[in-house]
């Protein structure tokens, strides 16, 4: 068979479009909370493939989901409609605002159905002037030509020639910026409701409801992207319903697939009816693979324990960040919800996030960073207390390394 041909780390080097740089270990399997590398090394996950297994890795549920559907049909190509599909679509409807489902592969692609829908929906109603998108700086919203110009952070989108037009980047959490350039020409605000890539930066309730209002009053679509923060990640099944504010469209991915590639925009059917046969689709949006075993992530993470579960997880990272930081006291503080946290670097150790990243590699730790100076967690959402505990001790052993430095 193909798999026995041998490949390593050089391997990446000789074959792969070299934007991204790897770690040097590999791994090759995965159970729960932990996965084990081509040397059968063992490492605890505190990073859940950037906020995406949240069942963690192997999950029963999602296993037999896969298998099953596996054996009865893969791709159909939206010519024609499939039962997982269906099943997952109404499933999402069940535990959200929306009422109309259009399924991608991506975060980035539900995205760019987001964007092209609030266009298409000002347009129809107001006319070609309405198209100004307002974004935040620091946002992210995928690398789509469109989405990333959209997201706040120019190294992403600059050297790509002309950019899409009628994109503003205002500050996030400044709800006087927004309220000072909004304007009827203005036809969506879009926003993470916990942003994610910028540093784990959580809006205020007074900016989130100002956002509501402001949109309201000029006629213009509250776009959220939940694609990190949604399926359970916050503790609600969408972080929008922990704020007291609910979206116009919403964004889904990363977790909704619990590993396997798919994505979903969410919306009402007044709005989706602007996108009539033939404005926007997908070879594989709605892939019945992608869907059962999505629907089986959406059954488990909508389960009232499991929810109730992240936020007492949440609360067992925070202890133990703090332990370890009263011993080495590199974090001046931890920002986030649930199971999106992020312990920023105080100022004596600022730009080395990835240092802890890299000496918690070494030390059979998973974390990422977000940004130089945040050190990211998005753990499976049903971590066991033990790994939590062994996972702690092996991230103060990697920090006490860098502190005695």
């Amino acid at each position: 068979m193909a798999t026995d041909q041998k490949v390593g780390r050089q391997t990446f080097d000789e074959v792969m479009v070299p934007c991204y740089a790897p770690m040097q270990i590999i791994p090759v399997k995965g159970k729960g909370a932990r996965v084990w590398d081509q040397d059968d090394r063992e490492y605890i996950d505190f990073a859940g493939g950037i906020a995406v297994s949240c069942l963690g890795h192997c999950h029963p549920a999602m296993v037999s989901a896969l298998k099953e559907q596996g054996e009865k049909i893969w791709h159909l190509s939206n010519v024609m409609t499939n039962e997982p599909a269906l099943r997952l679509a109404k499933k999402l409807t069940e535990v959200s605002f929306a009422e109309k489902v259009f399924f991608a592969n991506s975060g980035a692609e539900a995205n760019e159905a987001a964007l092209k829908l609030a266009r298409r929906y000002a347009a129809d109603k107001f006319g070609p002037e309405k198209d100004e998108i307002i974004a935040f700086k620091q946002g992210f919203h995928g690398r789509t030509f469109f989405t990333v110009t959209v997201g706040g952070q120019a190294a992403y989108s600059d050297g790509f020639g002309p950019k899409p037009q009628a994109v503003t980047h205002l500050p996030y959490n400044d709800l006087e910026a927004l309220a000072a350039h909004i304007s009827d020409r203005t036809c969506a605000v879009m926003m993470e409701p916990l942003q994610g890539e910028g540093g784990i930066v959580s809006p205020t309730k007074e900016f989130i409801q100002g956002v509501r209002e402001l949109c309201d009053k000029h006629n213009a679509l509250l776009v959220f992207d939940e694609v990190q923060t949604g399926n359970g990640r916050t503790g609600e099944f969408y972080a929008y319903q922990g704020l007291g504010v609910t979206p116009d469209i919403l964004s889904t991915a990363k977790s909704l697939g619990g590993g396997f590639p798919i994505g979903a925009m969410l919306t009402t059917t007044e709005l989706a009816q602007h996108l009539k046969v033939g404005t926007h689709g997908s070879t594989y949006g709605g892939n019945p693979l992608a869907c059962a075993v999505a629907e089986a992530v959406v059954d488990e993470v909508s389960k009232p324990e499991v929810l109730a579960g992240v936020k007492e997880r949440e609360q067992w990272f925070r202890d133990g960040i703090e332990k370890i930081n009263a011993q080495y006291p590199i974090f001046a503080e931890v920002r986030g919800k649930g199971l999106l946290l992020g312990a920023a670097l105080n100022e004596a150790w600022q730009g080395r996030a990835r240092d802890v990243l890299l000496a918690a590699g070494e030390e059979g730790l998973m974390v990422l960073v977000a940004g130089t100076n945040v050190v990211r967690f998005t753990p499976s959402l049903v971590i066991e207390k033990s790994d939590v505990e062994e996972g702690m001790a092996r991230l103060e052993r990697a920090i006490a390394k860098l502190y005695n430095q």
